[in-house]
């Protein structure tokens, strides 16, 4: 008798461990995540492409594997609304452990500066709360992140840590 009580606690306990994680804290099957980003430029928002700061937010994209060198050709980043999204159309690789900064504005792409630029001048994320997605070439979801600026950003600074 105190063996199936024991079970049946074990079982409740392992259920409570279940329901309590957050569905927004699912993780995906990829190399590739979202390091971090810099979702409120710093100083005064200007979409200038002359003289704006479109080029301070940016995205940090990096690959966690040991061992696969992963191309970003083919990754869509975007946020909740699916207004803003971005699609890299050449070639970037990523070798283990590497990472790449995905910022607005226009300049040149650098593997060796590990900097690709979305040439378009307007602000991607939200300064008060946005959802980021990354997907996969195949459309799979490689990761995502909500944040709101009250809750996730709390030294105020506009940049946000997720995977170390």
């Amino acid at each position: 008798m105190r063996r199936g009580h024991i079970a049946v606690v074990a079982a409740a306990g392992a259920l409570t461990v279940l329901t309590a994680v957050p569905a927004h804290a699912a993780e995906y099957s990829s190399a590739l995540k979202i390091k971090g980003v810099q979702y409120d430029a710093p100083g005064r928002d200007s979409n200038s492409c002359a003289t704006g700061n479109t080029d301070e937010e940016y995205l940090t994209i990096k690959n966690y594997s040991r061992t696969a060198t992963v191309n970003l050709k083919g990754y869509v980043v975007r946020d909740s609304t699916s207004t803003n999204k971005f699609t890299f159309t050449k070639n970037h690789t990523l070798q283990p452990g590497d990472h790449v900064k995905l910022r607005g504005g226009h300049g040149t792409d650098s593997d060796g500066n590990n900097v690709v630029y979305r040439n378009n001048c307007n602000f991607i994320w939200n300064n008060d709360k946005d959802t980021i997605y990354l997907y996969k070439p195949s459309g799979a979801h490689a990761d995502t992140h909500a944040y709101t600026k009250r809750a996730d950003d709390r030294d105020g600074n506009g940049y946000i840590t997720y995977h170390g």
